[in-house]
């Protein structure tokens, strides 16, 4: 971490090596020691500290210079760094004016010239500065910093993209956090620009960006480096990831794509705890964490966002077309896309998308939502994990469930835990009938299915875990599906009518390969899938072999 900064002011530049030269006596140990030459020059400088994140502990400035007086660039400097100690240097002839500008720019000491010795005239004063600066001060929020509305579609969009690309970064409420006013100001951004990224070099800010250009500041390849591929994998899910790891460690040459970022919606779980050989349980980012590097040692290429939106097929070569009107050719592709929630009917819902109403994203929103009254729809594992992941921040936490009860639907585990957790509560034969709110989320309606009763609750959050739907449609056509939407494989193929007229093979299809030869589908998104963790490890880990034996016959 960087030294705290002591900036002194002075247009002389014979006093300013003075300053400087007593100060790095004393202090360049546990301070850095910088100097300005002007009123603009200090308040250009400290801007540009804190759009850094470093800290600032002191500006000390001489009251006469031509283009700015001191007691103005220490009221000034009052914006940037609220808690940095103000010293004003003057002469005798001063000294009136010093002791005015104690109330009118809030300095904390003045200091007449000379003040020989230092070690009697200089440090004592400093020195109780500092102690008193240290003991109120926090560290300046440092690396990624992203600073935006929390009941903005937008904020939420980027927050979302960096939790679920692995991403470490500091959330910064515009609303909420003084911080966060002084960083905007410190690099000229309004709040019509955001939501903004600061970058840890101090030299970049991005205002309202679109997640592709978050992945291309910070590095990340969207390029694939090989013309032609053995397997391309689309989904980093689970079942995705053991794909790629199994796929690179067996020779082939193997490429990860996903439109969001990896892990999927397990990645998103706060705590997996039946997934075998974790008997703590696993988080799911921990869990896709491991995966992703795993799969890149072993020398599989990784992708994001990058989205796939068309398939087709030309000689047995699969050409994946992209969003963004790249194309990308291999010789075997994997499915493994997953499912998405519904989107919930209820009026009210989709006006307050990203502002409050959230579908998953429980572990992205939770630090926001501490000392809220937060709502879960569903019944799902999804569903408890994240209630009970918000329960760590929120007041309350209200499940709201159709069905009698959790059971039918979720696992015993967590089903023991929420009920063990006082601050979360199940509404069962219970729905949402509307969300209310003034710009968010403000009042929930739930109407109760025995008696048709309504009443209004208020709520800071609602989160939506209800139903899903494959991700199967950027699909070729010829793909066969059952009538929701899953991918049908293998021998289930077989029971269609329209099998035969697709299927023109001499031999059955493999047991995960659709009805498109060399095209396999792993994981939620494929019809009679278990949905669990270990299941979709397991299928995709199944597809590779598979995959070489199609290779083989080619």
């Amino acid at each position: 971490m960087n030294k705290p900064v002591l900036l002194v002011v002075d247009d002389d530049p014979q006093v300013l090596a003075a300053v400087r030269r007593d100060l790095r006596s004393r202090y360049r140990e546990h301070y850095t020691i910088m100097s300005a030459g002007s009123g603009p020059e200090a308040l250009s400088t400290a801007r540009e500290l804190k759009t850094r994140g470093d800290s600032l502990a002191m500006i000390i400035s001489d009251q006469r210079m031509p283009d700015m007086l001191g007691v103005e660039v220490l009221a000034k400097s009052r914006e940037v760094y609220p808690l940095a100690r103000r010293v004003l240097l003057t002469a005798y002839s001063d000294i009136e004016a010093a002791i005015r500008a104690i109330n009118k720019a809030h300095i904390d000491y003045y200091l007449s010239k000379p003040w020989d010795p230092p070690e009697e005239c200089l440090y004592p004063v400093l020195d109780d500065l500092l102690d008193a600066w240290q003991a109120e001060y926090l560290p300046e929020a440092k690396g990624l910093r992203l600073v935006g509305d929390q009941w903005s579609p937008r904020s939420h969009a980027i927050k979302d993209f960096l939790a679920s690309n692995l991403i470490p970064y500091r959330w910064l409420d515009v609303t909420r956090d003084p911080n966060a006013r002084a960083l905007l100001d410190a690099a000229g951004v309004g709040v019509d620009d955001l939501p903004a990224l600061f970058f840890d070099d101090g030299g970049c800010v991005l205002c309202n960006p679109a997640p592709r250009q978050v992945a291309e500041r910070l590095g990340r390849s969207l390029s694939a480096a090989f013309d032609v591929y053995d397997l391309v994998i689309v989904g980093a899910g689970p079942a995705g990831l053991a794909a790629g790891v199994y796929g690179a460690s067996e020779g082939l040459r193997t490429l990860l794509l996903d439109r969001h970022g990896p892990g999927g919606q397990a990645g998103s779980s706060s705590r997996i705890e039946n997934y075998l050989g974790f008997p703590t349980g696993v988080s799911g980012s921990d869990l896709t964490r491991r995966a992703l590097a795993q799969a890149l040692r072993l020398g599989a290429e990784f992708l994001s966002p990058l989205e796939v939106t068309a398939v087709s097929i030309d000689g047995g070569y699969k050409h994946l077309a992209l969003a963004d009107g790249r194309e990308l050719v291999t010789r075997a592709l994997l499915g493994a896309t997953g499912m998405s929630y519904h989107e919930h009917p209820a009026p009210g819902v989709a006006e307050h998308r990203g502002a409050g109403v959230y579908y998953g994203a429980a572990m992205t929103e939770a630090a926001a939502c501490s000392g809220r009254r937060v709502f879960i729809v569903g019944g799902g594992n999804s569903a408890g994990q994240g209630a009970l992941y918000l329960a760590r921040h929120a007041r309350e936490v209200e499940i709201v469930v159709r069905r009698d009860s959790l059971r039918p639907t979720m696992s015993q585990y967590l089903i023991d835990q929420i009920q063990q957790t006082p601050n979360v509560r199940v509404r069962p034969r219970t729905e949402i009938e509307r969300v209310e709110g003034e710009g968010h989320v403000e009042r929930i309606v739930l109407t109760s299915l025995d008696d048709g009763c309504s009443r209004v609750e208020k709520a800071d959050a609602l989160f939506v875990f209800i139903g899903t739907r494959p991700r199967s449609d950027w699909l070729a056509p010829t793909v066969l599906r059952d009538p929701k939407g899953f991918v049908l494989t293998g021998r289930d193929l077989m029971a269609g009518d329209t099998y035969a007229r697709i299927w023109k093979e001499r031999r059955e299809p493999l047991p995960l390969e659709t009805s498109v030869p060399g095209i396999f589908a792993a994981g939620d998104i494929r019809a009679g899938a278990m949905n669990r963790v270990a299941s979709a490890v397991g299928e995709g880990s199944m597809v590779v072999r598979l995959a070489h034996e199609y290779l083989a016959l080619t």
